[in-house]
């Protein structure tokens, strides 16, 4: 794997993953129902971001749903028509997870899932943070061949998370990635990679801009009960994503400045081995010309 760090932007709209293009993320996840976690978008949004995406690799997710990842036959059929539109579209990822009644990863349904998949990159999702055991769900999902893992590390937030994040990249060894997700921002990105050792990195780095709504009625919310901010839109910033690249960057080049003091060092070591060897040989040359001359003179 490459020791290049890279970002992944969970994007909530076509003008946040083109957002995220502009400021260098390697890739995003496209997803729609944000406040629920994210759900499956739609084919006209799959279709635009895979046109606009030229730089950027393009992931969707494949929820049909918010709340738990206990799902149903049918919701699973619902599941594996959208792996096979966004195969059809041209995705480069999925997103998925499965999981059962008592917390363990629901083998069964993600092979059908991950038999539809085809080469698609898969990322299995935050349903790794509902499991009971998160090592036991770590090998369950290498064995599945899912390609990474994004996790918080089971905690609100992926510093607090930094703990486990470290153990599941150590158990990993190279496996398969654990991206680290949620709270993560330029502020703390770098800490997040040197502390855990991950590669790759998942946020969605929005600001809030305001409706261009001239008219607007108060009495009524489309979100019924729920209060949402309906005159206000989030859109990925690309001056956020570039801020987190270029701390990234400082950590990348002080673990190659780390790799080549390393090197170095072991080489320098090796001479001073061999140096040492030579040495030996050559006294052990002069003792064996020394026992000669000896007998020669007997």
């Amino acid at each position: 794997m490459s020791n290049k760090s890279k970002i992944e932007i969970c994007a909530n709209s076509v003008e946040s993953a083109v957002k995220a293009q502009q400021g260098g993320a390697y890739r995003v996840e496209l997803c729609a129902g944000i406040p629920e976690g994210g759900t499956t978008p739609s084919f006209g949004e799959i279709r635009m971001a895979r046109q606009l995406l030229q730089q950027t690799k393009l992931h969707i997710i494949i929820r049909p749903r918010g709340g738990d990842f206990l799902y149903s036959p049918l919701e699973q059929e619902i599941m594996l028509h959208d792996i096979k539109v966004a195969r059809q579209l041209g995705a480069d990822g999925v997103v998925f997870g499965c999981l059962t009644a008592d917390g363990k990863v629901d083998v069964e349904a993600m092979e059908k899932l991950m038999n539809a998949v085809g080469d698609m990159s898969v990322t299995f999702h935050r349903a790794f943070d509902m499991c009971r055991n998160p090592q036991e769900a770590l090998e369950q999902i290498i064995e599945l061949g899912c390609h990474r893992i994004l996790t918080s590390g089971q905690e609100a937030t992926a510093e607090k998370g930094i703990p486990l994040l470290k153990e599941l990249v150590e158990l990993a060894d190279e496996r398969i990635i654990i991206m680290p997700g949620c709270g993560v921002n330029p502020k703390i990105i770098r800490k997040i990679a040197e502390e855990t050792g991950a590669c790759e990195f998942h946020f969605s780095g929005r600001t809030t801009c305001e409706s261009d709504m001239l008219y607007r009625n108060p009495k009524v919310s489309m979100g019924g009960t729920v209060k949402i901010e309906e005159y206000k839109k989030d859109v990925t910033d690309p001056d956020i994503v570039k801020a987190a690249l270029a701390e990234l960057a400082l950590k990348d080049e002080n673990d190659k400045a780390l790799e080549k003091k390393t090197k170095e060092s072991k080489k320098l070591k090796r001479v001073k081995r061999d140096d040492e060897w030579d040495d030996e040989d050559d006294d052990l040359e002069d003792e064996a010309e020394d026992e000669k001359k000896l007998k020669d003179h007997q």
